[in-house]
């Protein structure tokens, strides 16, 4: 089944890499923790998935020795069919966007069993020493840049309607990564959580979440959301306001 993403994000990008983009290729299995009980990888694993591929991309065309930390931004996916337990996905990614703070990638994977999904993730640049945003090098445009099309970081998911119910989401100690926030993977396993609840037994088919203030240890923050037909709207709200919201579209179970 081919599904849209929610805001056209995967929509606007090509499937197909430019004649001068980097491609990298490397391949995992869905392993015990990434699967639910149903056999499904997780939503938040497959985050990891996309992380641990974009990284070892980073590590592998020598960019590692810039001084940058490169955080998630907005993450769209949509699932043609899901991988399973013990399926090996070979993901395929390369750069297809670029403004002057930040990056896209488009990364393919497609499963040993039939498994395929696609997910296109905007990356902002961070100064791993200021922690502010930092402009792109050249280095960039020599790796990955060149003739990527001009893309927006602009967010557009709107804010929680008011007189939602919600409930707390508690952060744990295991959500942080090595820059102190929550990583970018944490926060779709509040999507999953609240997926179980409110839409038991239905499959995420699409899938995106934008990132908007970072998360804390110790932060209160707690989970509004609301069903509208076979779509899973989420918002992580905090004292500072909204932390993330996504939104999931899903089917019934084949």
């Amino acid at each position: 089944m081919s599904v849209d993403d929610p805001a056209g994000v995967l929509r606007s990008t090509s499937l197909d890499p430019g004649p001068h983009s980097r491609i990298f290729e490397t391949s995992w299995p869905v392993r015990l923790g990434d699967a639910n009980e149903h056999g499904r990888l997780r939503l938040d694993a497959l985050a990891r998935h996309l992380q641990d591929v974009a990284t070892d991309d980073n590590d592998d065309s020598g960019m590692r020795e810039e001084p940058l930390i490169w955080v998630v931004r907005r993450a769209a996916i949509t699932i043609e069919r899901w991988p399973r337990y013990l399926e090996r996905i070979d993901y395929r990614t390369f750069c297809t966007g670029a403004g002057p703070r930040w990056a896209e990638r488009r990364t393919s994977g497609r499963g040993a069993a039939g498994g395929h999904l696609e997910a296109a993730v905007l990356w902002a640049a961070v100064d791993a020493t200021t922690g502010r945003l930092a402009l792109l090098s050249e280095r960039f445009d020599q790796v990955w840049g060149k003739g990527v099309r001009q893309v927006s970081a602009r967010l557009l998911h709107p804010p929680p309607p008011a007189g939602v119910a919600s409930r707390p989401w508690a952060i744990r100690a295991t959500d942080l990564d090595v820059v102190g926030h929550v990583n970018n993977a944490a926060y779709w396993q509040a999507v999953e959580d609240e997926l179980a609840r409110c839409l038991p037994g239905r499959i995420p088919v699409a899938a995106e979440c934008e990132h908007r203030l970072p998360m804390d240890l110790g932060d209160q923050v707690r989970v509004v959301s609301e069903v509208e037909g076979e779509t899973l709207r989420l918002w992580l709200v905090g004292d500072g306001g909204v932390h993330a919201s996504a939104v999931v579209t899903t089917e019934p179970p084949d």
